[in-house]
């Protein structure tokens, strides 16, 4: 396009004037585009609340006419209580009509309504006093007299009026916005032809400019993918060298940490088997000594007997000395104490036995075991924690070991961990729950913990640890075994004992372990082992 060379603007310019042009047509527009959408929303919210407001007003005046009959016919003052309640509901109905719509009620059919209206409120206050004199009958015959029918339908009538008279102003005013509308969007319709040839202009030159920095755009491109090519071949040999890096990082910070798990395992296990040996020594002795020693007892208590039926001459000292002795008592208590003495003394020999068994330090070997001497004495070790502590209640423990348990091909030590980890998690959940529900101030009901043996198919043995705990969601669930996965506080778990009893379940006795679990039903796992490894 040829423009002469005094009338030529520069690209800026033409854009400006187009930006200015656009403005100067649209906004005065816009503006009253959104006075007449305003307008014509209030205006119809108005229709709506007034055509409400009007089928309120009808149906107050039939609840005011039922109640004062009913309160003819029947004599109760209820229906007077009740009309003065809708009447005052009725009044506030009509005051709220006439300031939306003041015009509808200074008509003369207006003035007629408001007649009939007082003559009907005049007859129904009439019929409440006659009714308060006992004469409901008068009472029934002026609500249901010609007058009152007459001045019943003439407010009826006025008021269907009345509401078809607000809804034809309504309706024309409605007619007159959408006319404004009309117009107004004709106007912008206009506009906006008088736009199109000024911004086609516009939008030619952007298209040249575009067109310029496009070539541009494409040599720099050209030249940014020769060196990203180069750095991306130079970030994937990276990238690989760094993933190998920390693979063999993390492979050995698994290795290390499972080492230290294992070696405070084997250290809890060579402390357990030393304090049982040095307390096996002295206890051995006891128990020996205790034998004799009840032997000597009885037989110097028969000598003593003996004395008292052979000597019969009284001794006033020995008689003193028997009486502040009480000898008779001491004859009685001195066997049960030694009695007592030899249970206790039975009763540290089976511990010891226990604890040995929980060590297990000749037999890492995989040899046949009692895997239930393995969880008695799991719990022996975890016996303090079971009790807890003076505010805390005792948890539970209910064996349900199946009668005919056959002994188990396995590696004693790393099933005696992997009791040891999964009650041990019981037992921390159990005590966290007693924490939450004291804080709730919840009725604490018994902690308790259920461990289930059975054989499956003289094959496999499946061993059940369940607790009534919190439970764990599954969210957690799915990531429990894990490396490094827990969810107790930092410092009191290190997320190891699931992963290590799952690989000593699966990997080293070639079995299964399960979790069942959902939030407040507590937490079961299911360990399934073969009752013989085969080679």
């Amino acid at each position: 396009m040829y423009t002469p060379q005094k009338l030529r603007v520069t690209p800026s310019q033409l854009v400006a004037i187009t930006v200015l042009l656009t403005l100067l047509l649209f906004i005065p527009q816009i503006w009253l585009n959104w006075q007449a959408y305003y307008n014509f929303n209030n205006l119809t919210k108005n229709e709506f609340r007034l055509q409400k407001l009007s089928d309120e007003i009808i149906y107050l005046d039939e609840v005011l006419t039922m109640s004062a009959r009913m309160n003819a016919a029947t004599g109760n003052l209820m229906w007077e209580k009740r009309y003065r309640q809708f009447e005052v509901k009725l009044d506030n109905a009509i005051q709220e009509s006439i300031k939306l719509a003041p015009q509808a009620y200074n008509s003369k059919d207006a003035e007629k309504i408001d007649v009939a209206n007082q003559q009907l409120v005049k007859m129904e206050y009439q019929s409440f006093d006659l009714v308060k004199k006992n004469k409901q009958q008068a009472a029934q015959q002026l609500l249901s007299s010609r007058k009152y029918e007459t001045q019943k339908q003439i407010y009826a009538d006025g008021v269907i009026k009345r509401k078809q008279n607000i809804s034809l102003e309504l309706q024309q005013q409605v007619a007159k916005y959408r006319q404004k509308i009309f117009w107004a969007i004709l106007a912008s319709i206009i506009s906006l032809l008088l736009l199109i040839p000024a911004w086609l202009l516009v939008l030619n030159l952007l298209r040249e400019y575009l067109k310029v920095k496009k070539n541009a755009q494409v040599a720099l491109e050209e030249t940014n993918w020769i060196l990203e090519t180069k750095v991306a071949a130079r970030t994937e040999t990276l990238n690989q060298k760094n993933i190998q890096l920390e693979q063999t990082l993390q492979e050995l910070k698994n290795t290390q940490v499972q080492l230290i798990q294992t070696e405070k395992m084997s250290s809890l296990g060579q402390l357990v088997a030393g304090v049982a040996h040095e307390i096996n020594n002295p206890v051995n002795f006891i128990y020996g000594n205790l034998i004799y020693a009840k032997e000597y007892t009885q037989k110097l208590i028969d000598l003593i007997k003996l004395y008292q039926q052979e000597y019969s001459h009284n001794n006033s000292k020995i008689t003193t000395v028997i009486k502040e002795i009480d000898l008779e008592f001491i004859l009685e208590d001195l066997p049960k104490i030694v009695s007592s003495m030899t249970l206790g003394a039975d009763r540290i020999r089976e511990i010891i036995i226990i604890l040995r068994n929980f060590s297990r330090l000749d037999e890492a070997d995989m040899k046949p075991v009692d895997i239930h001497e393995g969880i008695d004495s799991t719990l022996i070790i975890l016996q303090h924690q079971l009790k807890g502590k003076p505010e805390q209640k005792e948890i539970k423990i209910i064996k349900e070991y199946c009668s005919n348990s056959p002994v188990v091909e396995c590696y004693a030590g790393g099933l005696n961990q992997v009791f040891m980890n999964i009650i041990g998690n019981a037992i921390d959940a159990l005590r966290e729950k007693e924490v939450k529900d004291l804080k709730q101030a919840k009725e604490r009901n018994a902690s308790c913990i259920t461990i289930q043996t059975q054989v499956k198919n003289a094959e496999s043995l499946i061993i059940s640890i369940k607790d009534n705990g919190l439970g764990i969601s599954e969210e957690y669930k799915n990531r429990l075994f894990d490396p490094f996965f827990t969810t107790k506080p930092v410092g009191k778990g290190t997320g190891l004992g699931l992963s290590i009893s799952y690989q000593i379940i699966v990997d080293k006795h070639h079995g299964k372990i399960n979790c069942i679990s959902s939030p407040g039903e507590g937490t079961e796992f299911v360990i399934e082992i073969p009752i013989k490894q085969t080679k």
